[in-house]
């Protein structure tokens, strides 16, 4: 295949999936504004009730990328009926899962908010946000899910206007619920649950929808229900790594007091839009992957590494010098706190020095994800934690200071890097054919 035809290909994945996948930390920027200008204390509790619900839901984020690779391998094998019945188990393991996900966040949600709250009003805040918002974890396990099939058949355009219409749908409410109705932060919560469920009826109806055009089974069943877990397990491991990581940082943030608590959510909200943005062209990597080695085509495999790789580097380069251009506006975008404003520049400003890194190590992270090379991601993510919990450990117990702990990440994403340029370098991820 030749470069532009591949770099037209790359681009037809990645635009939509880049348009979908920003709205979810839209969704959570556009919550962050309008909650932030209730107060510090309420900005601080949606920073902890928010590093909790996405711990928990990206911890399952393997519902989405294993339905991706395993549709992917499938379609490219020329087998579209089994590529939608175990994308299908994948659908039922997110409803099962998020079910009990969601009852146990909201039983247990007095405890979190004590966990990483930085003072009892905040814990307090957090608690009630959380008991609340435990009901959209199942609907965002569907989405997941939903989602990942899709892609595998190269539909991009279905997730890309559900989750725009979702998006709308959640500023429209969550601004009505808290200011109109005075609910506050009880309002943000509300909104987000019945936007995430109606985001995840739409797409669980299209995906039953081309089930029965594949005449594909959509009754439960049990054996791929275990092999959507058993293919999750690796990368379920892999993600529980990095979510400790973000949860490490959120506890030292919480350490240094209220504003730079709410400098963290700032900072971790932008990070969070990049990571969404980046993962476009991992999700470009891993669909494009998944078909080449299910055709069995190895050359053209590392044809399409070599070109997303390009792809995310220069992402990442522009990205960086963007977000070090407006690094001052974006904090005071999201805050009128002079306090909360001067932490979180250093942070951004050092967020903006690692993108171009952080756009390899999103590229890479969806070709091995998209070879179905979970054991080895699990493995890399120990690494990378083991490199980072000491540091952020120092940090915290020498009291450093907040901008020392976005020095950390920095470092965690140069060790990510490593490990994942290493293994592209050899061939044992280039498994050929459905597995």
């Amino acid at each position: 295949m030749q470069g532009s035809s591949l770099d037209r290909r790359i681009l037809a994945v990645t635009v939509p999936a880049f348009a979908a996948l920003i709205c979810e930390p839209l969704m959570l920027m556009a919550d962050t504004a309008i909650v932030g200008h209730l107060g510090r204390a309420e900005l601080a509790a949606l920073g902890a009730a928010s590093t909790i619900l996405s711990t928990i839901v990206g911890l399952c984020v393997f519902l989405a990328y294993g339905s991706t690779a395993t549709v992917a391998r499938h379609q490219g094998a020329g087998d579209p009926r089994r590529a939608l019945e175990a994308a299908l188990g994948g659908v039922w393991l997110a409803l099962l899962i998020g079910v009990v996900l969601g009852g146990l966040t909201a039983l247990g949600a007095r405890p979190l908010a004590a966990a990483l709250s930085s003072s009892p009003r905040v814990a307090d805040l957090t608690t009630e946000y959380l008991q609340i918002a435990a009901a959209s974890i199942p609907a965002v396990l569907l989405v997941l899910a939903a989602t990942g099939a899709l892609r595998g058949v190269l539909d991009l355009r279905t997730p890309l206007v559900v989750m725009v219409v979702a998006n709308v749908l959640n500023v429209v409410l969550t601004v009505g619920l808290v200011y109109g109705a005075g609910l506050d932060l009880r309002g943000a919560a509300l909104g987000l649950v019945l936007a995430q469920w109606a985001a995840a009826l739409a797409l669980v109806a299209q995906v039953l929808r081309r089930s029965r055009e594949s005449s594909a089974s959509a009754r439960l069943r049990w054996d791929d229900v275990a092999r959507a877990g058993r293919d999750g397990v690796p990368l379920l491991l892999r993600t529980l790594s990095l979510r400790t990581v973000l949860l490490l940082a959120t506890l030292v943030a919480a350490g240094f007091g209220d504003a730079s608590l709410a400098a963290h959510q700032i900072a971790t909200t932008i990070v969070m839009f990049l990571a969404f943005a980046l993962d476009a062209f991992a999700i470009a990597a891993q669909t494009l992957t998944g078909r080449s080695l299910g055709a069995g085509d190895a050359a053209g495999t590392r044809h399409i590494t070599r070109r997303v790789i390009a792809w995310g580097l220069g992402f990442g380069v522009a990205s960086g010098v963007l977000l070090a251009v407006t690094a001052p506006w974006v904090a005071r975008a999201f805050s009128p706190d002079a306090d909360v404003r001067a932490a979180a520049v250093p942070a951004l400003l050092l967020v903006a020095l690692i993108q171009p890194v952080s756009g390899v190590v999103f590229v890479l992270d969806g070709v091995l994800i998209g070879a179905g090379d979970g054991v080895y991601l699990a493995w890399a993510g120990l690494v990378t934690l083991l490199v980072y919990a000491p540091v952020a450990l120092l940090i915290k117990v020498t009291d450093a200071g907040f901008t020392w702990l976005w020095g950390a990440y920095a470092l965690f994403q140069l060790s990510r890097w490593v490990t994942l340029w290493v293994r592209q370098r050899g061939d044992r991820w280039l498994v050929l054919g459905v597995r």
